[in-house]
């Protein structure tokens, strides 16, 4: 018996370990397997894998993709990363080989207006997404999205043609790989655009009118100017996933404006299934992630938003 109990504890530590850096097994896996001049565990604090070869899984892997200047987990105000959502799904039965994250960008606040949807991050996430799947076996995987973590994995599996002038001119990520993903889950997105990004006049990277945030602006009654991604990625609808579902904020102090943009809700996705609306504190920005472990789990788990 004590020898039982020593195993069990044993393996509880190699699986919560993770947490903070992605495990031995999974890296050699990436290695093996094309996949280190990615550098997923840039920053120490990525996380996933199996803590040793061959460990069972029983859940469809879960995929957390971060916003502007966040991290894969973190324990400052608007740096949190995912660690509130690991810490709920681990307590739901899911093990650390089931959740999965990494961390894309710079994660320094000072250099928010600098993040845009760049294609070193597009195929950063989308190359994670593609090992995720391939590593663990399964048929398909969950996301959970983060602000500008929506828009940014929404074109990465939307795959397709853009252009980003910074890093080579015209790409193509690919066809798209809808069919790799069961639940999609975006949580504060600028879908539509950012409000704060109306006065910006495309001047900095994240509202630029190419591969930014840029909402567009009114001419003769009709929106006209917005982003060339963002017309990209909503030019066609329920692309995400087979389940897609929204979660967000009318008070959200980032986004702004009750979430308004042109009188549409930007954090809505475009033939979303359902979603869940918060309209009053403490459901800001930050926590409609932080807090809302159980909405995410629910959404993953089950296809439900109650």
């Amino acid at each position: 018996m004590k020898n039982i109990f020593l195993t069990i504890s044993l393996l509880l530590v190699l699986s919560f370990s993770a947490f903070g850096q992605l495990t031995n097994d999974f890296q050699n896996w990436l290695n093996a397997n094309g996949y280190s001049s990615y550098n997923f565990n840039s920053g120490g604090n990525s996380f996933g894998g199996r803590a040793f070869a061959g460990e069972a899984l029983a859940n469809e892997p879960v995929i957390f993709i971060h916003g502007n200047s966040d991290a894969a987990n973190g324990n400052a105000y608007g740096m949190t990363g995912w660690t509130a959502s690991r810490n709920y799904f681990i307590s739901q039965g899911y093990k650390g080989a089931e959740l999965y994250a990494i961390t894309w960008g710079d994660s320094n606040p000072a250099l928010s207006a600098y993040q845009y949807h760049s294609l070193p991050n597009l195929q950063k996430i989308r190359a994670f997404i593609q090992a995720v799947k391939a590593y663990t076996g399964a048929a398909k995987v969950d996301i959970v999205t983060h602000s500008m973590g929506v828009t940014l994995t929404r074109k990465a599996i939307l795959g397709g043609t853009g252009n980003d002038a910074l890093n080579g001119g015209n790409y193509n990520l690919g066809a798209s790989i809808t069919s790799s993903v069961d639940t999609f889950v975006g949580i504060a997105g600028a879908n539509r655009g950012l409000v704060s990004c109306y006065t910006s006049g495309g001047t900095t990277p994240t509202c630029a009118a190419t591969n930014g945030l840029y909402p567009g602006y009114l001419y003769f009654g009709f929106v006209t100017g917005v982003s060339n991604i963002l017309t990209n990625m909503n030019a066609s609808s329920h692309y995400e996933g087979t389940y897609v579902y929204s979660m967000w904020s009318t008070v959200d102090e980032v986004i702004g404006y009750g979430n308004l943009v042109y009188g549409n809700y930007t954090s809505q996705i475009p033939g979303q299934n359902g979603e869940v609306r918060f309209t009053s504190v403490p459901y800001g920005h930050f926590n409609s992630k932080d807090l809302t472990g159980y909405n995410q789990w629910r959404m993953v788990k089950f296809h439900a938003t109650n």
